[in-house]
């Protein structure tokens, strides 16, 4: 084969492979037996080939062209390549709907159909208002009304309200330099003020480390109080609290009984009565003593004591007596007086 028929045949070859790949790219698919339908809108801002067809939220096809066609008042044809297996007819709706960022694409709907389209028909179609749209409709006559208030507020700052408003900003500009004065004057005082705040600091922060060291201590403490021994000391303690209750409740018992000794003793008078008569006997008794001392005492001395015998009887427990013998030596004794004895 001649040089001249392979160069041939490769460029052929080249050619119909750079059609394929620059129709691949822009989304068409030469080879494929995908089917084309035409929907005609009056705007497709933001459409670009090769935009999805959505069908129930899946993509069933894809934008293959669009045209504009000024014979129809510049309305745009727009043609969508549906895979084979969608069934399309004279009830199918193309909705063109945009997305927040700009982006549209073209939605089926599809209904009961009369008549069944095998490609080349054309769609019904329809447009869905963007939020874009939606906007620009509500803020066009904002738009409008904010004008207008901007008129009006530049036709009220006539020269009057200017003169009137940089007048106040001169005040302003017054009142900061008196405040910026008065700093410099009271510098001194600021920097006191700032000291003082300053050793407030420092005292609060060493203050604040002795609370620390109490709060360990207080730490320590509960920790100490946790590890004693407190319950066997607390069951100890009501131990001892009810015996010693048991103890006032007995002794409370005996005082009230009237047959016992105690209970006698606190309640019957016999003894506070006897006891009263004799103190007032021992009182009558000692002033008569010291009125009269000679009639109870009489000193009589007996020189020369004088030894006498004295026999003691003990009876021991097995029956039998014992008789001991003991010598008594007399001393002087004092001895009443006769007028006392007969007294």
């Amino acid at each position: 084969m001649a040089k001249e028929i392979k160069v041939a045949l490769l460029g052929i070859v080249a050619l119909a492979a750079l059609v394929l790949g620059f129709n691949f790219l822009k989304g068409a698919n030469l080879l494929s037996s995908d089917r084309t339908y035409y929907a005609t809108y009056d705007n497709v801002d933001g459409l670009t080939v090769g935009n999805p067809v959505i069908l129930n939220g899946i993509k069933v096809g894809q934008v293959k062209e669009m045209r504009l066609m000024p014979e129809q008042a510049n309305r745009i044809k727009v043609s969508v390549e549906l895979q084979k297996g969608i069934t399309v007819g004279d009830s199918t709706v193309a909705s063109l709907s945009g997305s927040l960022l700009g982006s549209k694409t073209i939605t089926l709907f599809l209904g009961k159909n009369s008549k069944v389209y095998d490609g080349g028909e054309e769609l019904k179609s329809y447009t869905v208002a963007s939020i874009t749209d939606a906007f620009q409709a509500k803020a066009l006559p904002v738009l409008g009304t904010v004008d207008s208030t901007l008129t009006k507020v530049n036709s009220f700052l006539n020269k009057d309200a200017r003169v009137s408003l940089q007048a106040t900003l001169l005040n302003a500009q017054g009142s900061t330099e008196a405040l910026r004065n008065l700093l410099v004057m009271n510098q001194r005082n600021i920097n006191q003020i700032t000291t003082n705040m300053a050793r407030l600091t420092s005292d609060l922060a060493v203050t604040t480390k002795k609370f620390d060291r109490i709060a360990a201590n207080f730490s320590q403490l509960s920790d100490s109080l946790k590890g004693a021994p407190v319950g066997p000391a607390m069951r100890k303690l009501n131990a001892t609290m009810t015996e010693a209750q048991g103890t006032m409740t007995t002794l409370n018992r005996s005082l009230n009984d009237q047959k016992g000794s105690l209970g006698k003793l606190m309640n019957d008078d016999s003894l506070y009565n006897n006891l009263n008569a004799t103190a007032a006997s021992t009182n009558s008794l000692l002033s008569d003593f010291q009125a009269n001392p000679k009639r109870y005492v009489h000193f009589s001395v007996f020189g020369g004591g004088k030894e006498k015998v004295k026999k003691e009887v003990e009876k021991k427990p097995n029956g039998e007596t014992e008789i001991e013998t003991k010598k008594v030596t007399s001393t002087p004794t004092l001895q009443p007086s006769d007028s006392a004895v007969q007294k």
